[in-house]
């Protein structure tokens, strides 16, 4: 074998580790929190299935004879059969390009976190570093997603920016073929055009996480002037020698 040989066996074997550790790598808290919330609800299942075997031994032992050494054997590898069973099922459920505009918007920014970490290890190094930035702009976005009505036209312009227009970019770069990105089209390479539209979307959804924002920041200022009036309005009346 021939030292060029090697070296690329060795290339090939480091992208694809550096590609597992991308793909493994969240670029952001909200798709952690929804990965972690499936890992609990899956050990929920695992500790009442085994409460429900112990507790149903118990009672064999108890009510009709005792386990005995082969009793306890099958018990100890029903406990494992069904801890490698529920350990993997249901596996969790990576949200599709088709799914993120019908996603609950209260989980759209965490779910399309998850989308870009999958589609991360195929994007070059300048847009991966873009898209851990979107990450972070969805982080501020999904607070205010929470208590937003999915019926407003804010709701919706969110769903289209977030759901839409941000899968469909890196979707579409992935259609063209490796060999072609690097090559220019009307002016831009699609390296370049892919790298314009992750920045102007990291800018649109960091604006509409700071609108948002701002609006409940709005509130919040209003309900401070209310209670000043309301209360500070009470202090003046009952002051010694306030008039009514």
């Amino acid at each position: 074998m021939s030292m060029s040989e090697v070296d690329k066996i060795r290339l090939s074997a480091e992208a694809a580790i550096e590609r597992s550790r991308e793909r493994q790598r969240p670029i952001g808290t909200k798709s952690v929190a929804l990965r972690r919330q499936h890992l609990y609800r899956k050990l929920g299942r695992m500790l009442i299935a085994g409460g429900v075997l112990l507790l149903g031994a118990a009672l064999f032992g108890a009510l009709i004879q005792p386990l005995g050494f082969t009793g306890l054997l099958a018990l100890f590898v029903l406990l494992v059969g069904v801890a490698i069973l529920l350990g993997k099922w249901p596996p969790f459920p990576e949200p599709r390009q088709a799914d993120l505009p019908k996603t609950d918007l209260k989980q759209l920014a965490g779910r399309t976190e998850i989308w870009l970490e999958t589609q991360r290890p195929a994007l070059p190094a300048p847009a991966r570093q873009l898209v851990d930035g979107i990450g972070v702009q969805l982080d501020l976005l999904a607070p205010q997603l929470q208590t937003l009505d999915p019926a407003t036209p804010a709701a919706a312009n969110i769903r289209k920016l977030v759901g839409e227009d941000l899968p469909e970019l890196v979707a579409g770069y992935q259609r063209i073929p490796a060999g072609l990105r690097k090559e220019a089209h009307a002016g831009r390479t699609p390296d370049e055009t892919l790298l314009g539209g992750l920045k102007m979307l990291e800018s649109e959804i960091g604006n509409a996480a700071r609108s948002l924002a701002a609006g409940e920041l709005d509130k919040l200022a209003t309900r401070e002037r209310y209670l000043q009036l309301k209360y500070q309005g009470i202090d003046d009346e009952q002051a010694p020698g306030g008039q009514a």
